[in-house]
């Protein structure tokens, strides 16, 4: 297994928020973990991500134990973060440039710049740029730094509705080429069907993994997507009773 988890617990003030986790996670499979506001997610992100500390349990990637923050692990939060005085390709190279790498991380990013739709964009400033835009060059951004596994946390939640939904297809369309295991948290049940190959459900208090569905359709696309109703009100009526 890519990534292994073995039961994880994490307290706030007394009260256990994350109960006894536990999870598995294939090499590049694209999991989402979907769950109630408050329910644990983004501190379950910011543990992989060594950000915050268990109270006990372990985290492994290729079986070998991680502790802290780990180079496996590059974490997209639901803002862009993009510095508004550097250009498009200097916010894109952050990583090299903090790790002097920079000839390196630019060279990558030329290459793949256009299938991040933001050819001709290099140039320019992160407040002359759409909301979509923003987000595909904080997800390059992310690709960039070299880590096998990527953290997204609710990445296209502050987008409006179409301009999410266009950022759904254009990751379902790369995720091949980005060649990564994937953990996504979200809210969207729509987007939760649309891109993972699993979802897990996360609720309850303390919250811990109730639910695994398996999503083995490979030709995906919105007609698809609207066909699922009976997945989403199963998956809606779960959340709801959770």
């Amino acid at each position: 297994m890519k990534l292994t988890v073995e039961n994880l617990s994490c307290s706030f003030r007394g009260e256990v928020v994350l109960d006894k986790l536990n999870m598995s996670v294939r090499e590049q499979e694209f999991v989402s973990i979907l769950g109630p506001s408050g329910g644990g997610k983004s501190t379950f992100l910011n543990i992989l991500a060594g950000v915050l500390a268990p109270d006990e349990g372990s985290v492994y990637v290729d079986g070998e134990k991680v502790k802290g923050l780990s180079a496996h692990f590059a974490y997209m939060p639901q803002q862009d973060l993009l510095m508004p005085w550097k250009t498009i390709m200097d916010n894109v190279c952050l990583y090299g440039a903090i790790h002097h790498q920079k000839k390196k991380i630019r060279e990558q990013a030329a290459a793949n710049i256009r299938s991040f739709g933001l050819g001709g964009y290099e140039n320019r400033y992160p407040g002359e740029l759409s909301g979509g835009m923003r987000q595909r060059a904080a997800f390059l951004r992310t690709a960039l730094c070299g880590a096998d596994i990527m953290l997204l946390d609710e990445p296209f939640g502050a987008l409006d509705v179409i301009t999410r939904g266009g950022m759904q297809d254009w990751l379902q369309g790369i995720r091949s080429a980005l060649n990564r295991t994937t953990i996504l948290v979200t809210h969207d049940i729509d987007e939760a069907i649309y891109l993972s190959d699993r979802i897990l459900i996360l609720a309850g208090r303390p919250a811990r993994f109730q639910k695994e569905i398996a999503i083995r359709e490979e030709n995906r696309d919105r007609d698809w997507l609207f066909r699922q109703t009976e997945l989403h009100r199963e998956i809606y009526y779960y959340l709801k009773e959770a």
